[in-house]
């Protein structure tokens, strides 16, 4: 018999509100989070707008304040959600099994800033003058290695590094983790800080950002026919998994449950899309088959919608071609279009968001649709936020290289 993999407790840190809920209920009211870049000069970048996280201490998310001073942005957002998390699911004091309990974090980057700070050190000051916490403090995996220290999780630790899919699959992967047996209690997400003029210089060559610096609050704009390019976000989104019976026996408040992972390859370019999603349709049809779902089952979509041109397009096509005429029923809505893309910790924000979809039963705006694309013409939600129950939703995530992950939610009914 399969092990039932639930949602017992979410975190997050995001441009619109430093934990779950706060960040929840600024995207039902539609909240922007995009401003103009305060982390780092932006001389000379095209684009010269992000979704930066406001008003964070990074002091309160370690047990010793002065240790987060030797830790990259992106792992002071994974203490932080990953804490909220844990403490919102009961287990932040124990009451589990260390050796079956892990932590699976996706990171894109990683400690960039770190890398960036460094160099000019080296290169001005010279070697002796490099941190010994330099390399700790920008590996990828040191985001769940410091959640597996402060809360003794001796089981699987690892990061995922898959683009913009990976917060995505690590919740997947957690959630197999779980279902093979090999643990109960899973934390899973991602993390992402790459708020440094170089970054922001890559993506301006490659034109993928949005150059509308003098409009911030509406320059991501998912599935409008006027989008010009994403917007770089950053933060983190970590859940608390956990096996079904587990989570009854100490009377655990189930959010929801989590149902379905599909992982496929476009095998296409290096950053575009394939016509019509084929990559992206693979993924949603093999999540849905590991569910045992069917297409018209699904009530909602938390879209990877990034306000490029062709992903918003070829995501909208390969949502008909799987969904069908049932696609022309679904709810569609991107978070991106409030928080920016936060690379490798979209998946894991966006999975924080599509639980508390539908643990409340009601569906955040996709702000910013304000010229309709023929080329998109499904329902984002762009008419401010819905409330229905929903049953089962489903979140995309899919990145450079032509890698994509989708998971599916459903509502826990025992």
């Amino acid at each position: 018999m399969t092990r039932r993999v639930v949602v017992t407790g979410v975190g997050a840190v995001t441009p619109v509100g430093n934990s779950a809920n706060t960040a929840f209920e600024a995207m039902l009211a539609g909240t922007n989070g995009i401003g103009p870049i305060t982390k780092c000069d932006t001389e000379g970048l095209t684009s010269q707008i992000a979704g930066e996280i406001k008003a964070f201490d990074p002091a309160l998310c370690f047990d010793n304040p002065r240790d987060a001073k030797r830790y990259d942005p992106f792992i002071q957002y994974t203490m932080a959600a990953g804490t909220e998390a844990m403490e919102q699911s009961g287990l932040a004091q124990g009451g589990f099994d260390a050796d079956r309990a892990g932590a699976i974090i996706g990171v894109g980057l990683g400690g960039i800033l770190q890398i960036d700070v460094y160099k000019d050190v080296l290169r001005e000051k010279g070697p002796r003058r490099v941190s010994p916490f330099f390399v700790t403090s920008l590996i990828a995996n040191m985001a769940p290695g410091q959640l597996s220290l402060k809360y003794n999780l001796r089981g699987p630790n690892w990061a995922p590094a898959s683009a913009c899919a990976s917060g995505a699959h690590a919740i997947g992967e957690a959630m197999e983790t779980i279902r093979r047996d090999r643990c109960d209690v899973m934390l899973a997400g991602g993390a992402e800080s790459a708020m440094v003029k170089l970054c922001f210089a890559g993506f301006c060559s490659m034109r993928a950002l949005s150059t509308r610096n003098d409009d911030p609050e509406h320059a991501s704009r998912p599935f409008d026919k006027e989008r010009d390019g994403f917007v770089m976000g950053e933060g983190a989104g970590i859940l608390v998994l956990e096996e079904l019976e587990h989570a009854k026996r100490r009377g655990a408040d189930i959010i929801c449950e989590l149902v379905g992972y599909g992982a496929t390859a476009d095998a296409h370019h290096i950053a575009a899309p394939p016509p019509e999603g084929e990559g992206a349709q693979r993924c949603m049809r093999e999540a849905m088959r590991m569910a045992n779902l069917d297409p018209t089952e699904v009530d909602y979509v938390n879209a990877h919608g990034t306000s490029t041109p062709l992903n918003d397009m070829y995501e909208t096509q390969a949502l008909k071609v799987v969904f069908g005429e049932h696609a022309n029923k679904l709810w569609i809505s991107s978070t991106k279009s409030m928080i920016g893309h936060l690379l490798g910790a979209a998946g894991g924000v966006e999975t924080v968001v599509t639980a508390l979809t539908i643990k409340r039963g009601v569906v955040h705006p996709t702000r910013n649709r304000l010229v309709p694309d023929p080329e998109c013409d499904l329902d984002y939600v762009a008419d401010g936020a819905r409330e229905k129950p929903i049953r089962t939703a489903i979140s995309n995530s899919f990145g450079f290289g032509g890698t994509n992950g989708t998971l599916v939610l459903r509502r826990f009914e025992g």
